[in-house]
């Protein structure tokens, strides 16, 4: 999979994300505003994803909108992304927009190797996902959520239970203990999605620095 790094490569704090083509122009923006919300030296690797439906998606789904369904690439792509964490003196940090946050927050079911997942308006809606969530035990212990205030209201009857599913998400992890936020930002889902990430990750930076 192609890179593309910012930072110190020597960072004991490593961000990973998945984006794709049009997340790319603004990959220097969100690592800027991660610096200037944390002050933290930190290494964020975006690798990007080129079939995002086949690659990011944990099971097989219809299709929601248009005409492409979604596949079961995440197992094949997680075992990619843990190849960049073999260092283990070092933090690790996974997240992304999209259907990225709902990969991130499907990897830290599958792997104890990330300190915290960074979901920016996460594809919580997927088929079966919050099924998923409540079968199984979290291997994390922070949890950054948001959504657009405007997310929910869509005529797509599929994606429009993204606010339901992004709350009851809140309150299950909350009850079972993780440190867990959910932000509502303005706007629809395709508004600031750099800035929406950069909030994502500076909050889970600062619960674990909290943690240390």
């Amino acid at each position: 999979m192609e890179r593309f790094e910012f930072g110190n490569p020597e960072s004991n704090t490593v961000l990973i994300q998945m984006t794709d083509d049009q997340e790319l122009p603004g990959l220097e923006h969100e690592y800027d505003c991660i610096r200037q919300m944390t002050g933290q030296d930190v290494y964020l690797i975006a690798v990007r994803v080129h079939a995002w439906n086949h690659d990011l998606s944990p099971w097989k789904a219809p299709a929601v909108f248009g005409n492409e369904g979604f596949s079961d690439g995440a197992e094949s792509t997680l075992r990619e992304i843990l190849e960049l964490t073999a260092d283990k003196t070092r933090q690790y940090y996974i997240g992304g927009y999209s259907l990225a946050g709902l990969f991130a927050l499907w990897a830290v079911y599958q792997t104890d190797v990330f300190q915290g997942a960074a979901a920016a308006s996460p594809s919580v809606w997927f088929p079966g996902f919050m099924e998923y969530v409540k079968e199984r035990e979290i291997r994390t212990g922070i949890v950054y959520l948001s959504l657009g205030d405007k997310e929910e209201k869509t005529r797509n009857r599929v994606m429009a239970r993204v606010g339901d599913c992004i709350r009851e998400m809140h309150d299950w992890l909350k009850e079972k203990g993780i440190r867990c936020t959910l932000e509502w930002n303005q706007g629809n889902h395709f508004k600031n999605a750099d800035l929406r990430t950069a909030k994502a990750f500076a909050w889970v930076l600062s619960k674990g620095r909290d943690r240390n």
